[in-house]
């Protein structure tokens, strides 16, 4: 039962739709153009069927008209033949008066003729016009001779039939016997030229309105009146009822002719059916837009009704899209600082303290640009979960862009609540990352600002926070700085020296120092590093650690580096067929350097630029640069070799316990860092470490530079262990070049040092 009441339901649906699709009305316009194509080509039917019945009565009248001149012509000769039977003894020169009567009132005969009974023409008028024709034989063929031999003997007339007259052109002849049989004379003669004929008996409109084809038996003997312009659909043959002649004609009109005799009643038709169809359509598409409009009215009514309801979640959606980040879920920056601000202005009523806390991802740069920027936001996704398990009614945590992370601890009763908030974010990263199958050990900085003793604003907070940040990243990483007094002060000089920083190299303010290297093996000065040192217009002489940092914020340490490479090229090239030519010199690179695509050119131009061979150039990096990027590192590490420069190993034993890239890398020189040095006499773990750190160098056929050797002691450890180069203040601090020639012309170096101990 159910069935039978859906299924008129769904009839109806799909009628309506048929209704107002916009196919209706294009369906509606093709049945009217239907019909008025089928009227059009019935009523040019029925035209086509009277323009042949016009055309069929127009050749019965041509015909009539034809056998009625005929009959008075035949008459007519047939009389002058009776009047010289009569009187055959009729001269020739009334004959040719009565001829030239005959040929004035009809003025339809080329020429009259009497022929004698062997069918020679005698008489003929008019002569003129007409030589050679008198004497001619008109039986000039047997054909021609039996047919005037029968009318002879029957005294009836006969024909000729269309033929080439003697006088020239076509034509035809009646031939009248005068007398039968034996009582014959011969012939009276009427001579016709088709042209003249068809002048005298049809009309000029007939002339001009059809082509006339005559035609005897089955063949057409003569054309009349031909035009390129004859219609080739409508033709009618008629028959022409002659004595002795088996003659027909073919009517064909011409194309205007045909044009007159049409109606316009099928083009009118046509026209007033398509446009009725075309304003049928538009009527029917102008109600279904009237149509749908109301229902889209309807539709949009019980929407609306709908929004009406769902306004209030659209709102508290809308919301909660203003106040959060939409790729970590946490509350974004803007929602943060207006709640910081709300929750200042209640701690000051309440006299209350709050701690802001502004967290900052360790080298999540360099995981972004090298693994992705997919796998960085996977990797912020991630953070942010643990981080949100702080959240709750006292702590907001919130994603500030980048890799930054703000948090708000809105009731602080003593410092201690902020150390132990702090403890709680540390372990949120002491477990590994896993992203994209890849295990990570992340660490953060953090700057913390507490009101009011830091800041009366929320952007006073947010800055002293950041200035605290900054101080922390410059003391290491993976540590926290609280804001104190004279912070912002140190903040100011550093955006000042950064400012300044832009126009060193401009100024040519930079200088570089030298530290001597000595050779264990030989007990002499062979290499020296170079370490920069920046000529400050008015802070003096500035060392790396208060202008590189800034520098590899900012993305000039490149130019600085650039700088550093071409400098130690123009020292060398200056030491040439001097007596310190010799010596070897060790610059320092960093990681952003080694990401420079051009850095191996702008190495071997500075080189040939200053006509220095390659392997008097030796370039540093640390163990951790090395390890950031092994792939892309190990491609440039080798054009390096390939160049001929010495590559070395910075800090080596820092942070890495891997040592599977010893094996790929293309390393000369392996430096042991200044940590591992600094106890070698006294701590027996760091004595066994640089044991092993030098056995396995001398493995892996690799030279080892000492850093930081300070005493005696140190020295003669690391001789009696084969080290091959020892660097520190035992031996010298860094120095000027001039200082260094100095130094090394007079040995006051290793004055001193028991450079020979065999201890």
């Amino acid at each position: 039962m159910e069935q039978r009441v859906n299924k008129p339901a769904s009839a109806t649906r799909t009628l309506a739709r048929g209704l107002l699709s916009t196919v209706f009305p294009v369906l509606i316009f093709l049945v009217f153009l239907t019909l008025a194509a089928v009227l059009r080509h019935g009523l040019e039917q029925q035209d086509n069927r009277q323009i042949a019945a016009n055309l069929e009565h127009q050749a019965e009248a041509m015909a009539a008209g034809l056998e009625r001149e005929f009959s008075i012509h035949v008459k007519t000769i047939q009389r002058m033949a009776e009047r010289l039977e009569v009187m055959p003894e009729t001269p020739e020169s009334v004959w040719n008066a009565d001829a030239r009567r005959y040929l004035k009132d009809y003025g339809v005969y080329q020429a009259l003729e009497w022929i004698d009974r062997n069918f020679i023409i005698r008489w003929l008028e008019p002569v003129s016009g007409n030589p050679d024709v008198i004497g001619f034989n008109v039986a000039f063929s047997e054909q021609r001779r039996q047919d005037l031999e029968s009318a002879r003997a029957t005294g009836n007339p006969d024909i000729s039939g269309v033929i080439s007259l003697k006088q020239g052109g076509q034509g035809f002849v009646i031939y009248a016997p005068v007398g039968t049989g034996t009582d014959n004379n011969g012939f009276i003669a009427g001579v016709f030229r088709m042209e003249v004929l068809a002048q005298q008996m049809l009309s000029s409109r007939i002339l001009d309105s059809f082509q006339i084809d005559l035609i005897t038996g089955d063949n057409r003997t003569y054309q009349l009146t031909p035009s390129d312009s004859i219609s080739e659909i409508f033709a009618h043959t008629e028959p022409v009822n002659l004595p002795t002649l088996n003659w027909s004609f073919t009517l064909r009109p011409t194309n205007e002719w045909v044009e007159n005799q049409r109606s316009d009643w099928p083009a009118m038709t046509f026209a007033s059916l398509s446009l009725l169809g075309l304003l049928t359509s538009l009527t029917t598409l102008l109600v279904q837009l009237i149509l749908k409009r109301n229902r889209a009215l309807l539709k949009t009514r019980i929407e609306l009704d709908r929004e009406i309801d769902q306004r209030k979640i659209i709102q508290q959606d809308v919301a909660r899209l203003e106040s959060t980040d939409t790729l970590t879920g946490l509350a974004n920056r803007r929602f943060f600082m207006d709640d910081l601000a709300h929750t200042l202005s209640i701690a000051d009523r309440q006299m209350r303290q709050v701690a802001l806390v502004l967290l900052d991802l360790d080298r999540f740069q360099m995981l972004n640009d090298s693994l992705g920027h997919q796998f960085g936001d996977e990797l912020l996704i991630k953070i942010s979960e643990r981080l949100n398990g702080l959240s709750d009614e006292r702590i907001l945590v919130a994603y500030a862009g980048g890799d930054e992370f703000m948090l708000c601890q809105q009731q602080v009763d003593s410092v201690d609540d902020v150390i132990h908030l702090l403890g709680a974010v540390k372990q949120c990263f002491e477990a590994p990352y896993e992203v994209q199958g890849q295990t990570l050990n992340v660490t953060a900085t953090m700057g913390i600002a507490v009101y009011p003793q830091s800041g009366l604003d929320a952007d006073t907070l947010l800055r002293n926070a950041d200035i605290a940040l900054y101080r922390a990243k410059d003391q290491g990483r993976n540590a926290y700085q609280f804001y104190t007094e004279g912070m912002q002060d140190r903040e100011v000089m550093r955006l000042e020296l950064d400012k300044d920083l832009s126009q060193a190299l401009r100024n040519d303010e930079f200088v570089l120092f030298y530290q001597p290297q000595l050779d264990l093996d030989r007990g002499e000065i062979n290499s020296v590093e170079a370490l920069i040192r920046w000529q400050h217009p008015r802070r003096g002489l500035l060392s790396p650690v208060d202008f590189i940092p800034l520098a590899e914020e900012s993305g000039r340490i490149t130019d600085i580096g650039r700088w550093v490479v071409l400098a130690a090229c123009r020292q060398l090239a200056q030491w040439q067929d001097t007596p310190y030519e010799h010596l070897r010199i060790a610059v320092n690179l960093s990681g952003r350097e080694l990401d420079d695509e051009e850095l191996v050119d702008h190495i071997r131009e500075a080189l040939e630029s200053e006509n220095v061979p390659a392997e008097r150039l030796e370039v540093e990096l640390t163990e951790e640069v090395f390890i950031q990027n092994i792939e892309r590192n190990l491609n440039q590490l080798s054009r390096l070799q390939q160049l001929g420069v010495h590559l070395a190993i910075d800090d080596f034993g820092v942070g890495y316990s891997s040592l599977g890239y010893l094996r790929d890398f293309p390393v000369d020189v392996l430096k042991i860092d200044r940590s591992f040095i600094n106890e070698v006499t006294k701590r027996h773990d760091d004595a066994v470490i640089t044991r092993a750190v030098i056995n396995l160098a001398h493995n892996l056929g690799m030279d080892v530079v000492a850093e930081g050797v300070e005493t005696e002691e140190q020295l003669a450890f690391l001789k009696n262990n084969h080290c091959n180069v020892a660097q520190g203040y035992l031996i010298s601090r860094p120095i000027p070049a001039v200082e260094l020639e100095n130094a090394m012309a007079e040995g006051s170096l290793l004055k001193g040092i028991a450079v020979n101990s065999e201890l």
